[in-house]
């Protein structure tokens, strides 16, 4: 009997052993694939697995101490910070009314009255009904916003095209307005609220805003944070809202804010991706974040994930109890769709289900 345990447990053990091993040969095989130029404009790479790190890597000069440019990938933490200002009673609910936050701006420019109807949860849908489209780059209005002094009063004076929560218009003008929401709201500015109930419980205490000439914090990207603390972003994601046995958010507004609401239409990051064993899956816009499953012959993973231009992503698979974020300077390329080719080949086999 004594030996029949001893062979049980020395097969236990090389089988965990060969697991960790086939995880190290695929993250080493990452890290050679990186270094001989498979994926040229990646910066930043972390991987964890159950609250614990298991991969950090930095490429092109760039540390762990580095600060990049989250994109839209910011809107996804604006997000986050409405849910927060909701479970501490500063707002209401998502079907508050967006200009009521803004009184002091009245008279609106081109005013409409359906103006009048559009909700918060309209502008985290990206259903404002604004004039604006930057998915497909017809009219992006923030190239605009941009050379205004403030920015809150031009996003509150854009003319509508659409009836508010008609139509996905994708546009950073939602996520600025979700900003000055919480800092009326709040009574605090965007920063003093995130770095109260955000980022200093999360430990996050190195950043740079982007500001406006009134001093309005954008909330819809050019927020520079490092890998590292962007990743923390995604484990609070995972664990429905608590972050080292602290509750920050509401798993209510977890579920709430990650589920597939609206499909995108002719859009799939892993067919942009080119990925050749994938099977290419639509996308859904969530409140602020995106959902894409991940498919091939062996395995099926869905993926709630922060995305901005460039190749900046959080990346939450629950089913793994993965959290990878990835930093990139891809912009304005389809190679900035390339994280998904490595989670596919890397990644996600290196800790597939059997």
């Amino acid at each position: 009997m004594n030996r029949f345990i001893t062979l049980i447990l020395l097969m236990l053990l090389f089988s965990i052993a060969r697991g960790q091993k086939t995880v190290t040969n695929k993250l080493e095989d990452l890290s050679i694939a990186v270094k001989n130029g498979a994926y040229p404009n990646l910066e930043g790479l972390i991987i964890n697995k159950d609250d614990k790190k298991i991969y950090e890597n930095y490429f092109h000069g760039f540390s762990k101490d580095s600060l990049h440019d989250t994109r839209s990938a910011f809107k996804s933490v604006a997000g986050i910070l409405i849910g927060i200002a909701i479970d501490r009673g500063f707002i209401k609910s998502a079907d508050e009314k967006v200009y009521s936050y803004f009184p002091e701006y009245r008279p609106y420019g081109n005013w409409d009255a359906l103006k009048d109807s559009m909700t918060i949860e309209n502008l985290l849908e990206m259903k404002s009904g604004f004039d604006c489209e930057e998915w497909d780059g017809t009219k992006d209005c923030e190239d605009d916003m941009q050379t205004k002094q403030d920015w809150i009063k031009f996003c509150l004076d854009l003319p509508l095209k659409n009836k508010p929560g008609t139509r996905w218009d994708y546009t950073s003008i939602n996520a600025v307005l979700l900003g000055g929401i919480i800092a009326h709201a709040s009574h605090m500015t965007v920063s003093d609220f995130a770095d109260l109930y955000l980022f200093k419980p999360l430990g996050i205490t190195n950043y740079r805003w982007t500001k406006d000439s009134m001093g309005h914090e954008t909330t819809a990207g050019s927020f520079y944070i490092s890998t590292r603390d962007l990743n923390k972003i995604g484990q609070l994601v995972l664990a429905d809202g608590v972050f080292k046995g602290k509750i920050i958010v509401s798993k209510k507004w977890i579920k709430v804010m990650t589920e597939k609401r609206h499909k995108i239409e002719d859009f799939s990051n892993v067919g942009i991706s080119k990925n050749s064993t994938a099977i290419p899956q639509p996308t859904y816009y969530s409140y602020t974040w995106y959902n894409e499953e991940v498919k091939t012959e062996s395995f099926n993973y869905n993926i709630v994930f922060a995305s901005g231009n460039g190749g900046q992503y959080i990346m939450v698979v629950r089913e793994l109890g993965l959290v990878v974020s990835f930093n990139g300077n891809s912009y304005n390329s389809s190679k900035s769709k390339l994280p998904f080719d490595i989670m596919i080949k890397y990644i996600l086999p290196s800790f597939e289900q059997k």
